[in-house]
């Protein structure tokens, strides 16, 4: 067992250096959550003697389970002569304030947080202890999720000053390293939830697919590595095409399709350059693509910071102007929208599957038949009003928000969705009293908003 513990510390070892993931200069600072896969990282570390410093997030969010964490996180660290930084965060009311999903606000506050670190404390790399089992459930989650060759990479080993050393390692191979060298750790009773679909992946999917094929692991390793390079040589082809497809005139960006030769697929090419140079989503890229094969003009295709449209055979994109109502319409069939800097998801459900108490700000519940279709999505605009749901009278939208002690650059992202003239839904904030549930409602359409 010896002699396995010291190969799994020179796989670290040589993971680090073949990877160049830090310097012997460098400070670093481990996140560790008090779970199996970051203790082992805090042991790796400090036995190979670097400099490290370590962070643990206490999101308030397990009650005593969360409290226990902080307790060992901060005993072990003291125990190997580590400094060690926590904090606590209100992740519920940072929700409640955003409309962002648990998983979008936490990740938020942690990295936020970790900056002023590294900043206040001299760390210029940041750990986490992700390992190859992570990257792989990625793999499934954005391949279920509809995504490019670029969301099938996994997940990277570096990126900017954040790296993961322990992507050499199984979470099998983690665990049994940290039970020989009585490394103490903690369980998270939410891992075991299939709630969420990583763990539906983790304790569903995979287990089955490694029966029929248990070499599913270091399979998947050479896959991942191999869409890895692949996507490496689409970044390098893409910015060569990109040299002749795209060109500016008087500030506005064109991408000249036709440019192309017969050979290049010009919906990959459109896709590449869309998503990962202006930020657009893969099925608004998709509806600019029908519009651009149909010729239909005058449609206008948003990211969160660009604003895409025909004209004369071209795709024009420019940054999205200050009094531009960044409007989409909404189908009925349609299962999500982008709006700024948020994406809604519709379900259509009836009365009895409601969430009847405690509905976050993030979600709406209307009334499904009161809705007339198409829908519109829009940013909002004096002289709007709507009914505020509990209230009998109108309000104003920008009263409203007045009153609610929205910043300005929140006010100036905040969106409306319509049915007809009659505004539905003050994003992320409230529902107009004419289109809540009643005793009398069958049919609903449940919206939610998640920041992204």
């Amino acid at each position: 067992m010896a002699e396995n513990n010291s190969i799994f510390i020179e796989r670290f070892r040589k993971y680090v250096s073949d990877n160049e993931l830090f310097t012997a200069d460098d400070k670093i600072l481990l996140t560790v959550s008090g779970g199996v896969d970051s203790m082992v990282m805090l042991s790796l570390f400090t036995e190979c003697g670097y400099k490290v410093g370590v962070a643990h997030c206490n999101f308030c969010l397990r009650g005593a389970e969360s409290d226990e964490d902080e307790v060992l996180v901060a005993e072990e660290a003291h125990k190997r002569g580590v400094e060690c930084y926590n904090k606590r965060f209100d992740t519920q009311g940072e929700m409640e304030r955003t409309g962002e999903s648990m998983e979008m606000a936490a990740r938020r506050l942690r990295y936020e947080w970790f900056d002023e670190l590294c900043a206040e404390h001299g760390y210029s790399v940041i750990a986490v202890a992700h390992h190859i089992d992570d990257s792989i459930e990625t793999f499934f989650i954005n391949l279920l999720r509809g995504t490019g060759l670029r969301g099938l990479t996994g997940i990277t080993t570096r990126r900017n000053n954040i790296i993961r050393p322990l992507m050499f390692a199984t979470r099998k191979e983690i665990t049994e390293y940290a039970v020989s060298h009585h490394i103490p750790y903690r369980e998270d009773s939410s891992n075991r939830s299939t709630k969420y679909l990583r763990n539906k992946i983790r304790l569903g999917l995979v287990p089955m697919i490694r029966e029929i094929n248990p070499k599913f692991t270091s399979l998947m390793r050479g896959n991942i590595a191999h869409l890895a390079e692949a996507q490496r040589f689409v970044n390098y082809a893409i910015d060569i095409i990109r040299q002749t497809a795209v060109e500016q005139r008087d500030g506005i960006h064109y991408l000249r399709l036709e440019r192309l030769g017969d050979n290049i697929p010009q919906g990959f090419v459109a896709y590449e350059i869309l998503s990962s140079v202006y930020g657009f989503k893969s099925d608004v890229v998709n509806a600019l693509m029908r519009a651009y094969h149909s010729g239909v003009s005058g449609k206008r295709f948003y990211s969160k910071e660009w604003v895409a449209y025909l004209e004369r055979g071209e795709i024009a994109i420019t940054p999205i102007a200050d009094d531009d109502d960044c409007e989409v319409v909404v189908n009925e069939d349609d299962m999500r929208s982008f709006c700024g800097n948020s994406v809604l998801y519709y379900e259509h459900t009836d009365i009895d599957q409601i969430q009847t108490f405690g509905v976050p700000e993030n979600m709406a519940q209307i009334d499904a038949d009161a809705l007339h279709y198409p829908l519109r999505l829009r940013r909002w605009k004096p002289g709007d009003w709507f009914v505020p749901f509990g209230m009998s009278g109108r309000k104003k939208v920008g009263d409203f928000l007045t009153d609610t002690k929205v910043s300005a650059p929140e006010r100036k992202r905040q969106f409306v969705l319509l049915s007809g003239d009659d505004i539905v839904w003050v994003v992320g904030r409230r529902i107009d009293d004419r289109f809540a549930l009643t005793s009398k409602s069958e049919n609903v359409l449940k919206i939610t908003r998640e920041i992204i």
